[in-house]
């Protein structure tokens, strides 16, 4: 029997409706292909809604995703918008209603010419970074109290054992699967006393896994090495917090935040898991046909890999190195000056050849 699956798209703003449509047509091809079929409904869930009509996305909204097997998702954020508001509403609210506590975002590079680090070449980025995704300062409210020299800004960076011990058992059980067998705990213990716990859970996990090498750096330390030394990465795990950042420099490594995919993740399979690109809603181009698709298509990729398409996965994947590697298609954020559907055409073309 054809598999069939259900899917929630979420363009949101800026950018995001472009790059989704890309990865929507590099989807069409995956499916012909493939011989497995989407059912898609168009959410339109954005801070225009907000704007124009004062909706927020409500949590009962959130839940009614749970009808789906997967989401495909843009980007949240216009400047007409509170900062942040809509941004919470919805990307957070997915995280956190739907238990999406693996944000996983890999951090390849394609093209030795893409690669900004002198004496560097694409075979020397090649790692994941697990974040956890529902704890730490991230959709805490917090409070301001005071006033003038007085006001005072307050957040509580909170973080529990199971939550701490869920993501670290992922996290080894994926560097299992990894070429080096390695994995690296990110935090900052040493400044954040709190985040001795990371230490200490992880360490007590670590002795189930053997087969694994495993080491500890401070998350200043690590962006150091990220940039002087990135072959020395294979699997990073990290806080919510340090992961959102270390994840974006680990983009610039590759050529461009436009090029990175986020898969949000459930691995119990509870809910559906949510697939971004991890770049944001750009609205200086937005409109303008020029946005980089490569980070929508492959965290199309990577939701195809959740769904159990795993064919269908690596030919997008290998259509996505091609076109990199090939250098002839490059967006403007690659040097280039090729459309946004021009790129969904040369991907589309890889993965039919």
């Amino acid at each position: 029997m054809t598999a069939s699956f259900r899917l929630a798209v979420i363009g949101g703003d800026g950018i995001g409706p472009e790059v989704t449509r890309a990865a929507l047509r590099v989807l069409d091809a995956a499916e012909r292909r493939f011989g497995f079929s989407t059912a898609r409904e168009e959410l339109r869930w954005s801070s225009a809604r907000y704007v124009d009509l004062a909706g927020r996305v409500t949590p009962e909204e959130i839940d009614g995703l749970r009808a789906f097997d997967a989401v495909l998702f843009g980007a949240i954020g216009d400047p007409r918008a509170p900062r942040g508001v809509v941004e919470r509403d919805v990307i957070l609210g997915m995280r956190r209603r739907l238990d999406l506590f693996v944000n996983l975002r890999p951090i390849v590079a394609y093209d030795d010419r893409l690669v900004p680090l002198k004496g560097k070449r694409a075979e020397d980025i090649d790692l994941v970074v697990v974040r956890e995704n529902t704890e730490d300062v991230y959709g805490q409210t917090g409070w301001v109290t005071g006033a003038g020299k007085d006001e005072v800004a307050e957040v509580p960076m909170r973080f529990t054992r199971p939550g701490i011990e869920r993501i670290v058992r992922y996290a080894f059980e994926l560097a299992r699967t990894r070429p080096d067998r390695h994995l690296t705990l990110v935090d900052k213990a040493n400044a954040i006393p709190i985040q001795e716990l990371w230490r200490r859970i992880f360490d007590e996990i670590g002795e189930e896994y053997g087969d694994i090498k495993r080491d500890a750096m401070y998350v200043d330390a690590a962006c150091m090495w990220l940039v002087l030394k990135p072959e020395q990465f294979d699997t990073i795990v990290t806080t919510n917090l340090f992961g959102d950042i270390l994840t974006d420099l680990g983009a610039a490594l590759t050529g461009s935040l436009g090029l990175a995919p986020g898969a949000n993740i459930n691995p119990e399979r509870r809910f559906p898991s949510m697939f971004e690109p991890i770049h944001g809603s750009a609205p200086d181009i937005a409109g303008k046909g020029i946005a980089n698709p490569v980070g929508a298509v492959w965290a199309g990729a990577m939701m195809l890999d959740q769904l159990g398409e795993r064919e269908a996965h690596d030919r997008v994947i290998a259509a996505i190195e091609r076109v990199l590697g090939e250098g002839r298609v490059r967006t403007p954020d690659l040097g280039g000056n090729t459309t946004t559907a021009e790129m969904a055409a040369a991907l589309r073309a890889a993965l039919m050849s």
